[in-house]
C-alpha cells in the first residue's frame, strides 16, 4: 500500500467515525435565517423532548424537557411603505454626512398620528437595538443548550522529522549503522469523544439561566416598543401645539396690526393720541417677538419627531391630523391601577431577572459537587519505511473530578446572587409603586384637562365677544386702547389655553396608555380600523 493510499484510506475511516456521532438534530446549522415577526407578536415557547437522553447518573435537573425558542429577525418583516421609502436613513448605519447638502432639509412631509407609530416601529434605532439583543439572547441559549450533547474531537498529525542527534549518530557511527535513516515519517491520528454526565447542576441551571434571559429580552422588546410608541405620540402632540402655538400668535399679530391700523386712524382723525399709537406699536412687537420664539419651538418639535422616527437627515414633519379629543377612558382609578400591575412588562422583568439570579446561585454551588464525565478513545499510528504495519489502539473509561476546597470562593459567589436577588426584590416594589404614580398622575391629569377643554371652550367664545365689544367701543371713541389691547391679550390666552387643554388631556391619555402598557394594542386597533 503506498503512502498516499494509506494517508487517504486513515482520512476516510477518521470521517467515517466523525458522521456516526453527529445526529440529525445536532447537524441542524444554528446560522439558519431567523423568522421574522410583527412587532406585536410575542415569541412563543415551545416545549420538545430534549435531544439527547440521559442516563439515570445526570442531574435529574437536565433531565427536562429544553425549550425551543423560535428566532426574530432584528430588521422585523413590516408593510412595504413605498410611500414613505424617500423619508428613510442611509441603510449604511456607520455613514456620517460629509457636506451641507447632505443634511439641507428639502423633504417636508405630512403625516398622521398612526402613519408616524408605524414609522417608529420600524425605523426606531432603540427598538432594532433591543430586537438584536434578543437575537443575540437567543443565541446564547443555542449556546448553552449545546452542553446537552457529547464532544468530538479528531486530531491528526502527519510529521517528518531529522533531529540533530540523528545526524550527529550518523557521522558518529557512519554508513549502516541503526541511525542511518536520512528521516523518520509518521502519521499518527485519534478521535476522542467525551460528554459530562453529571455536572453538579451546572448545566441545567445555565440553560435555565439562558432560557430566562431570553424571556428577559422579549420583556424588553416589548418595553422598549410600548416606550417608543409613547414618545412618538408625545412628539406628534407637542409638534400639534407648536403648531397651534404659532398660529395662535400669527393671529395675535394681525389683531395687534388691526389695532395699530384703528390707532393710526383715529389719530389722523384727531380723535385719539399718539400715546395710543405707541401702546399698539408696543403690543405688534410683543406679538412678533412671542410669534418669532413660537416658530423656533415648531422647528424644534419637528426635528424631534423626526429624531425619534429615525428618517433621513432631510426630512422635515408636518402633522396632518387635526387637533381633536385622541379618545375616552371609561374604566375607574382602581381598574386602571390593577391593569397598571398586571400588564407593565418592567415588573416582569424584574421577576424573570430574580429568577436568573437564582439560577445563577445554583451554578455557583455546582462549582463544589463532583463532575463526573465519560469517555471513549481511538487512534491511529503508521511510520513509514520500517516495515511495520499501521497499528491501532483504543481507550474508554470515566473520570470524577471534585473541588473539595476552592478558598470559599463558590460560597462567595453564592451569597452575591443571594444579595441580587434580594436587590431585585427590593426593585420590584419600588418599580410597583412606581408604577401607580404614573397611573395616577397621568389619571388625574386626563380628568383635569377633560373638565379644562369646556371650560376653555366657553372662555374663548367670551375672549372674543370681548374683543368685538371692546374695537366697537373704540372705533366709536367710548372705549380706550388698553381696552382693546387687555381684550386681544385675553383672546390669544383663552386660544392658548383651549389648544393646550386638548393636547394635555391627549398627552395625559397617552401616558396612562403608556402606564398600563397597552400602547400596543392601541396601534392593533388602528391598523385593524383602518383595513
Amino acid at each position: 500500500m503506498s503512502r498516499v493510499e494509506l494517508i487517504l484510506k486513515t482520512i476516510g475511516v477518521s470521517a467515517v467515525i466523525l458522521s456516526s456521532y453527529i445526529t440529525p438534530t445536532s447537524a441542524q446549522t444554528i446560522d439558519k435565517p431567523p423568522k421574522p415577526q410583527n412587532f406585536h407578536t410575542s415569541t412563543n415557547i415551545k416545549n420538545t423532548t430534549s435531544p439527547l437522553k440521559i442516563s439515570q447518573a445526570t442531574d435529574t435537573v437536565e433531565e427536562e424537557e429544553v425549550e425551543q425558542v423560535e428566532e426574530l429577525d432584528p430588521t422585523v418583516e413590516a408593510e412595504t411603505y413605498s410611500e414613505f421609502e424617500r423619508l428613510e436613513q442611509d441603510p449604511d448605519r456607520l455613514n456620517l454626512p460629509a457636506t451641507p447638502e447632505e443634511v439641507e432639509i428639502n423633504i417636508n412631509e405630512p403625516l398622521t398620528l398612526k402613519q408616524a407609530l408605524d414609522l417608529a416601529l420600524r425605523n426606531n434605532k432603540d427598538l432594532e437595538e433591543s430586537r438584536l439583543n434578543l437575537v443575540r439572547a437567543e443565541r446564547e441559549l443555542q449556546q448553552a443548550r449545546s452542553a446537552l450533547y457529547p464532544d468530538l474531537d479528531l486530531r491528526g498529525n502527519f510529521t517528518e522529522s531529522d533531529s540533530a542527534a540523528s545526524e550527529r549518530s550518523r557521522e558518529r557511527f557512519g554508513a549502516g549503522s541503526s541511525a542511518d535513516e536520512d528521516s523518520i515519517t509518521q502519521l499518527d491520528s485519534d478521535i476522542t469523544l467525551s460528554y459530562n454526565v453529571y455536572t453538579g447542576g451546572n448545566r441545567g441551571a445555565d440553560i435555565r439561566r439562558a432560557k430566562k434571559n431570553v424571556e428577559f429580552n422579549q420583556l424588553d422588546v416589548e418595553r422598549i416598543t410600548e416606550q417608543t410608541l409613547f414618545e412618538t405620540a408625545r412628539d406628534y402632540y407637542d409638534l400639534q401645539n407648536s403648531n397651534a402655538q404659532v398660529n395662535i400668535e400669527e393671529a395675535a399679530v394681525e389683531d395687534a396690526q388691526q389695532t395699530l391700523k384703528d390707532a393710526q386712524l383715529l389719530e389722523q382723525a384727531g380723535l385719539g393720541t399718539r400715546f395710543d399709537v405707541l401702546r399698539a406699536e408696543v403690543e405688534l412687537a410683543n406679538a412678533e417677538q412671542r410669534l418669532t420664539t413660537r416658530i423656533a419651538e415648531q422647528r424644534t418639535a419637528r426635528r424631534q419627531l423626526a429624531e425619534t422616527l429615525s428618517l433621513g437627515q432631510q426630512v422635515n414633519l408636518e402633522t396632518a391630523d387635526e387637533i381633536q379629543e385622541a379618545g375616552l377612558w371609561d374604566k375607574s382609578l382602581e381598574e386602571t391601577i390593577v391593569l397598571g400591575y398586571s400588564d407593565r412588562a418592567e415588573l416582569d422583568q424584574l421577576l424573570v431577572r430574580k429568577q436568573i439570579n437564582e439560577e445563577q446561585r445554583k451554578i455557583a454551588w455546582s462549582a463544589i459537587k463532583p463532575q463526573i464525565s465519560l469517555f471513549a478513545e481511538y487512534e491511529i499510528l503508521e511510520v513509514y519505511d520500517d516495515d511495520a504495519d499501521l497499528a491501532d489502539g483504543y481507550s474508554y473509561g470515566a473520570r470524577l473530578q471534585w473541588s473539595i476546597f476552592d478558598g470559599g470562593t463558590a460560597l462567595a459567589r453564592a451569597r452575591q446572587e443571594e444579595t441580587d436577588i434580594l436587590i431585585d426584590q427590593t426593585a420590584f416594589a419600588n418599580q410597583r409603586n412606581q408604577v401607580r404614580v404614573e397611573v395616577e398622575q397621568a389619571y388625574f391629569g386626563l380628568q383635569a384637562n377633560k373638565e379644562n377643554i369646556v371650560t376653555s371652550g366657553k372662555a374663548v367664545e367670551l375672549a372674543e365677544e370681548s374683543l368685538r365689544l371692546a374695537r366697537l367701543r373704540f372705533q366709536a371713541g367710548v372705549g380706550t386702547q388698553t381696552d382693546v389691547i387687555e381684550a386681544q391679550t385675553e383672546l390669544t390666552t383663552a386660544r392658548g389655553n383651549r389648544l393646550d387643554a386638548i393636547i394635555q388631556y391627549n398627552q395625559s391619555l397617552n401616558q396612562l396608555y403608556r402606564a398600563i402598557n397597552g400602547l400596543s394594542t392601541l396601534v392593533q386597533t388602528f391598523n385593524q380600523n383602518s383595513q
